[in-house]
């Protein structure tokens, strides 16, 4: 039977901004997107000859088509017409969950990209894309990885330069973020400071990582609950204080991130924060997938 290994890794949001409420109920947004290092491992196993099974190192994880990785796999057969004869899925989770890393719709497009080759699908990326957008905002956008612009739901994505090379040093409080919520909230909310995307888009293109990391913002954070605000930015205060080049909160949050040009001074902060954080990672920027 067929098997194969495949890494998922957690993506960034460089910058993060909400545009406007559509008539379709979602949200018109603009996001800088970055891969990083930190992934789980998805082990794909085909022609079992049984329906399709799924399992997580994490029990509380649903073991069934609510899963992302699970609802790609069936999406993809229906969209081409293809017959897996029995599927496995096996997860091995490191990126933490409701954390705004994509952990879920970075499974989902590894999930893709791995039938695609176990099953010979020969899909390009844009088409494999196509289907990940049927699965979650997210996925189109860890189709590919690296460094991009993801305009209205997060499906339309314009390549970027790559982010110079860094360290980052990632850290979840021990609290979720609904994201439905958040979304709420964001309408009723005055944001008090957008991010300059464009300035940052053109750091990019300069290749000045410090300019890059001076610009990151993300609108969410003046959306989260006060108590949990200044939580988010002690953490954004402790990665600057150990020489973070800038610091903000990924996705709908809480994870909070900062880049570092030193790995001394990542070590340094990662091991400040992981005296009350369990769920705190050092990794690198990563290219595309």
């Amino acid at each position: 039977m067929p098997v194969l290994e495949i890494q998922a890794q957690a993506k960034l949001n460089l910058s993060l901004d909400v545009l406007r409420r559509r008539e379709d109920g979602y949200h018109e947004m603009r996001m800088v997107m970055q891969t990083v290092d930190l992934c789980d491992q998805i082990r794909l196993e085909t022609g079992t000859g049984e329906p399709l099974r799924m399992s997580s190192s994490l029990g509380f994880l649903p073991a069934n088509e609510k899963n992302l990785a699970a609802a790609a796999a069936l999406r993809l057969c229906e969209a081409v017409g293809a017959d897996h004869g029995g599927l496995s899925i096996r997860l091995e989770k490191r990126i933490p969950v409701c954390a705004g890393l994509a952990g879920g719709s970075a499974d989902a497009a590894a999930v893709l990209r791995g039938l695609n080759d176990l099953l010979s699908l020969g899909l390009s990326r844009e088409e494999l894309a196509e289907v990940g957008a049927r699965v979650g905002s997210d996925v189109p956008y860890c189709v590919r990885g690296g460094t991009a612009l993801a305009e209205g739901r997060g499906e339309r994505l314009t390549p970027l330069p790559p982010l110079p090379s860094c360290y980052a040093v990632l850290c979840k409080p021990a609290f979720s973020v609904s994201t439905p919520e958040l979304f709420g909230c964001i309408d009723r909310v005055r944001i008090r400071c957008r991010p300059d995307t464009g300035g940052l888009i053109a750091a990019l293109k300069a290749g000045d990582l410090t300019g890059v990391a001076r610009r990151m913002y993300n609108v969410f954070e003046d959306a989260l609950p006060p108590r949990r605000r200044v939580e988010v930015r002690a953490i954004q205060n402790t990665l600057i204080q150990h020489g973070a080049l800038g610091a903000s909160m990924s996705g709908t949050g809480p994870t909070v991130f900062g880049l570092f040009d030193r790995a001394e001074a990542a070590q340094s902060a990662r091991d400040a924060l992981a005296e009350s954080y369990s769920e705190t990672f050092l990794t690198r920027i990563a290219g595309p997938v």
